[in-house]
């Protein structure tokens, strides 16, 4: 439809879909706090929240959400086992986790169930980083610090294969596989090899076509961990 001056009302141009998003954490307070600012940020959609893993097990592939907020820490089953059962009906969502401790074994063991990242939580919840991890989730980033994403190489350092008789990566895609594994930005990338982040764009979209994998993160993990 036009105005009377022949321009589209801004307000009929049609806007992106919201971010499904679901929350598994057993602490009722913080996860009324995810779900609270979630829901009160425009762009994000809270499709279910659950105090369990058993529960989020069960509900969730109903809901099939984007992304997933999940508790490292759930009693009974573990964040880290519901990733892994999960990711399996749900190839396609994205799954942080939320931990109170930077462990990097449990951190690790978590990025090689499925999830593309984390977030620590404090007294009252992970606090703003939420929104911006959630975002950078959907666009393919990992929410993963310089600290762990060091100590995921350090882990595989002494067991690692040559990445040329593993995987079809050409020299250009392992150097940014590289530089993805240190946790620069794509921007970052593109200013240390001098080239426009679109063509960065273009090599992460070919790691991971031919590594079979959707995230920063799985992308890392793959390549370095076989």
């Amino acid at each position: 439809m036009k105005t009377t001056a022949g321009k589209t009302k801004i307000s009929e141009i049609a806007q992106p879909a919201p971010v499904r998003v679901s929350v598994v954490e057993d602490n009722a307070l913080v996860r009324e706090q995810l779900v609270h600012q979630l829901t009160h940020t425009a762009g994000f959609c809270i499709v279910s929240s659950h105090g369990s893993g058993e529960e989020a097990l069960h509900k969730i592939p109903e809901v099939k959400p984007e992304v997933v907020l999940m508790d490292i820490n759930l009693p009974k089953m573990t964040g880290i086992d519901c990733v892994q059962r999960l990711k399996e009906q749900l190839p396609g969502t994205h799954f942080i986790m939320l931990t109170v401790y930077e462990d990097a074994d449990v951190i690790f063991k978590s990025l090689l169930a499925g999830a593309v990242g984390y977030l620590l939580k404090g007294r009252s919840g992970p606090g703003g980083q939420v929104i911006e991890a959630v975002r950078d989730a959907t666009r393919g980033g990992s929410p993963l610090n310089s600290l762990i994403a060091r100590k995921i190489v350090q882990y595989f350092h002494h067991q690692r294969p040559s990445p040329e008789a593993e995987h079809p990566l050409s020299a250009r895609e392992r150097e940014v596989l590289e530089l993805l594994s240190k946790g620069l930005l794509y921007k970052e990338i593109a200013d240390v090899l001098a080239v426009n982040i679109e063509t960065i764009r273009k090599h992460c979209h070919n790691i991971y076509d031919k590594l079979q994998v959707s995230s920063r993160t799985e992308a890392v993990v793959k390549y370095l961990g076989r």
